[in-house]
């Protein structure tokens, strides 16, 4: 799993646990919704961080609480 996909798998988990919709988590953010479909769809090659600030903001989380998920222990190199 590279990145990415980590980051699109994070933004969907939360959003369950919480019940909520990824259209309800672009209002709580202020992200567009265009940009988070992105994200989580995998169309976006590099989310940005103010972005995912944006999302932690939203869901009254840190950026630590985002990062701290086993998805981000075994990534892939990105340098190949």
């Amino acid at each position: 799993m590279d990145t990415r996909d980590a980051i699109s798998k994070r933004i969907v988990k939360l959003c369950e646990e919480r019940n909520i919709t990824i259209n309800k988590l672009c209002a709580m953010s202020g992200a567009t919704q265009s940009t988070i479909n992105d994200i989580v769809n995998g169309v976006t090659k590099n989310p940005g961080i103010v972005t995912i600030k944006k999302l932690c903001d939203g869901l009254e989380i840190t950026l630590c609480e985002f990062f701290n998920s086993d998805l981000f222990h075994n990534l892939e190199q990105e340098i190949k």
